[in-house]
């Protein structure tokens, strides 16, 4: 999309860029998708006809099928399906978006505004059963999309055991196992992440001792947080490994011009409503890993949804 001409089409395409998300938010919450179409709704032709014009659904006789993209992508029960993000996006981040000016003019996350919570930050991801498993499956999409080429990203075969700290349902850790399959690996995260998935390990990383490990990752937990909290734990990582031991950071990177990438700069927005952090640049990071006594910061860019992140002991 081109904004740096005369020509009204960039900001047009922008004006009405939410309309096309919603379209597939709804499509995915009526289970059009999973072959559902539900009786009494006296438009879901009007949806359908939208969906195909979108390239998520293809003319089949009198009826619809899905395209490939949604097939894989959109489908509940392929296990490749995004739709838990985009149900968590439907439910929680876009009535959130909503006070956006909000946020970046008190500079705060949007939950007591948008829906009443008050508290850790996580209690509001987690605040029942049913929101944490749409949170956390939706972060399990967005990881399969990205872990293998962060495992891939730097040679970590000096490595024998691998924690990965809030590592959820542990696409990272099977990404590594299956790049280095000699290296144990182990998930760590919150008590109700342990009890929903058989074999992570409960604690809280910023409270709990950490298991033993000579490697530690975490994706997508930084960018959760402020300075001084990710000081604490950079300093409480460092403090666990041995010498030589590495830290494996997965996040987006921003430009150090911070130009961009526009994903970039859209997900710092939305670590703004959401969370107490942001996105950052590798110099960014390399000074947070360096003042907590990391050594040799590198950063690679993936490809993928987030950039991969090593520091050493």
């Amino acid at each position: 999309m081109d904004t740096n001409t005369s020509s009204p089409a960039g900001i047009l395409d922008l004006i009405e860029a939410f309309r096309r998300s919603k379209t597939m938010f709804a499509a995915v919450e009526l289970g059009i998708f999973d072959g559902r179409r539900p009786e009494g709704y006296k438009e879901l032709e009007r949806l359908l006809e939208a969906c195909v014009s979108l390239g998520l659904l293809e003319r089949e006789g009198e009826g619809f099928r899905n395209s490939a993209a949604a097939e894989k992508y959109l489908r509940s029960d392929s296990p490749d399906t995004l739709a838990g993000y985009v149900k968590y996006s439907n439910h929680v981040l876009y009535p959130m978006w909503g006070h956006l000016e909000d946020a970046v003019r008190e500079g705060t996350p949007r939950w007591g505004q948008t829906f009443g919570l008050a508290g850790p930050l996580f209690s509001h991801f987690f605040r029942d059963e049913a929101a944490m498993k749409e949170f956390l499956a939706g972060m399990h999409g967005f990881g399969r999309l990205s872990s293998a080429a962060v495992a891939a990203a730097f040679d970590l075969s000096r490595f024998r055991k691998m924690v990965d700290l809030g590592g959820g349902t542990g696409h990272l850790a099977e990404a590594v196992k299956e790049r280095y399959p000699a290296m144990e690996t182990l998930v760590f995260d919150l008590p109700g992440v342990a009890a929903a998935y058989p074999g992570v390990v409960a604690g809280d990383f910023f409270v709990d001792p950490l298991p033993e490990a000579d490697l530690y990752a975490m994706g997508r937990i930084l960018h959760d947080w402020g300075e001084e909290k990710i000081g604490r734990l950079l300093a409480k990582v460092h403090a666990a490994l041995p010498a030589g031991g590495g830290l494996l950071i997965a996040e987006k990177l921003m430009e150090e011009d911070r130009s961009g990438p526009v994903g970039t700069h859209m997900q710092s927005l939305n670590m703004l409503v959401c969370t107490e952090g942001r996105e950052r640049t590798l110099g960014e990071y390399r000074a947070l890993l360096e003042e907590a006594g990391f050594r040799e910061v590198q950063g690679k860019r993936t490809g993928t949804l987030v950039d991969a992140v090593v520091g050493f002991k």
